[in-house]
């Protein structure tokens, strides 16, 4: 595999109920995602400020939803970036495979592109990718990353940018929101 690092930020615009948690992947593991099946933890992260935006967003392109934007410090081996159709030719990537339009396929029992391919990606020890962001609007500048393995730990560092310990550090907060909903 032709793999490579990643040393920079990263951005995620969370759901704020998961504030107390940025560095977590359990959202995409209850409900999956693009490159993560349900029950596979997976980080999902922008490569710019206005990437995460667009890419939380999704759905609800005039009607801005509340939202905690996150900065992260990302030290990472074992990443793909199949924004390169050089390296997309060597894995056997498409672009058309990786903007499948998965939501529809999965509930349709169908087989998703993407998430055969993270199964085979994880499998030969990749952690992680640097795809194009398919969100409405997004340009040929907007790139994810996204992480199947990762911690606070080399070889896949990453942390949160939270020098003056501005989020929550549990869910207390939302109590008094879940029992209205």
């Amino acid at each position: 595999m032709p793999f490579s690092r990643f040393d920079g930020l990263a951005y995620r615009a969370h759901h704020p109920a998961w504030a107390f948690d940025p560095e977590s992947g359990e959202g995409a593991r209850i409900h999956g995602g693009r490159f993560n099946r349900i029950g596979t933890a997976c980080f999902y992260a922008a490569l710019s400020l206005e990437t995460a935006w667009l890419e939380a967003q999704q759905g609800f392109a005039f009607k801005a939803q509340p939202l905690t934007i996150c900065s992260y410090r990302a030290a990472l081996s074992d990443i793909l970036d199949l924004t390169d159709h050089h390296v997309r030719e060597l894995v056997q990537v498409t672009l058309a495979q990786l903007g499948c339009a998965w939501e529809r396929l999965a509930g349709d029992r169908k087989p998703v592109p993407t998430w055969d391919m993270a199964d085979r990606l994880i499998a030969a020890g990749c952690a992680g990718v640097i795809v194009p962001s398919f969100a409405s609007r997004a340009t040929s500048d907007d790139r994810n990353l996204v992480l199947w393995s990762w911690g606070r730990n080399p070889p896949h560092r990453l942390e949160v940018i939270d020098d003056e310990q501005r989020l929550p550090r549990d869910q207390s907060s939302w109590r008094e929101h879940t029992k209205r909903t």
